[in-house]
């Protein structure tokens, strides 16, 4: 397991000054990364390869949103390698070290040269040092159907600071993107399913909708094919006194 101290920050907070869902994301993602970096395969260790971890699936369980300025211990754990994929869990922790949100993700090893994914390397493999997962209600598949009836938002162009080092779309930005049309801005479970990459200066049209209880937005390209899938259910409120 790796981990990391954080404190809460003033441009991750919502209107009620607590941490927003695409900020607990980012944190995650952040944790990931300084993890590879620091056990050096991180992203010059796969610029030389011409390589990149892919995200495929989150899937975020949220108890708490911690408040401004609290403390928190970020965590994440690699636990297994199946072909082309890896597998982590994340979670946050309050300074009790009582468990305030916790994940699960997906990512693809990909071939940028030869334009598909692959095994990662062995070096790789050996340099992640495996967990048991977390305890947790996994989902049970990785791909969000959509309603069959859907919304149309207004579209949007993809901006520069919406990329990454892979000059794509981060994946906390689609985050960012879908949790504006949901009706909840705090919730207790989300998932999204990654499948085509946007670049900048593409044209996102979102679509909303509701299937088996959850709100789901498809952030679609101009052909109607889905970049990323979010769903989100369960409203959260602060305990009573806060």
């Amino acid at each position: 397991m790796y981990s990391k101290e954080e404190r809460i920050r003033f441009s991750e907070v919502g209107p009620d000054g607590r941490l927003t869902l695409p900020a607990l994301v980012n944190y995650f993602q952040d944790c990931s990364t300084f993890h590879s970096e620091d056990v050096g395969v991180g992203l010059p260790y796969l610029s030389q390869r011409n390589c990149a971890w892919l995200m495929s699936f989150w899937q975020v369980s949220v108890d708490s949103y911690p408040r401004l300025g609290e403390t928190v211990q970020v965590e994440t754990r690699p636990y297994a390698f199946e072909h082309f994929f890896g597998r982590r869990n994340f979670a946050m922790r309050d300074a009790q070290g009582r468990i305030l949100a916790k994940a699960d993700s997906l990512w693809l090893y990909y071939n940028a040269v030869k334009g598909r994914p692959e095994r990662p390397p062995r070096e790789m493999v050996e340099a992640y040092q495996l967990d048991e997962p977390l305890e947790m209600d996994y989902a049970g598949s990785r791909k969000i159907p959509l309603p069959e009836q859907m919304e149309e938002r207004p579209p949007f162009l993809v901006r520069r600071t919406d990329l990454d080092t892979n000059r794509h779309v981060n994946n906390g930005q689609y985050v960012r993107m879908a949790a504006d049309f949901f009706t909840e801005e705090r919730v207790r479970e989300f998932r999204m399913e990654y499948r085509q990459a946007a670049h900048l200066g593409d044209r996102v049209y979102p679509r909303v909708g509701i299937r088996d209880g959850w709100e789901i937005v498809a952030l679609c390209g101009a052909e109607g094919q889905p970049y990323a899938v979010a769903a989100a259910r369960g409203a959260w409120q602060p305990p009573e006194g806060e």
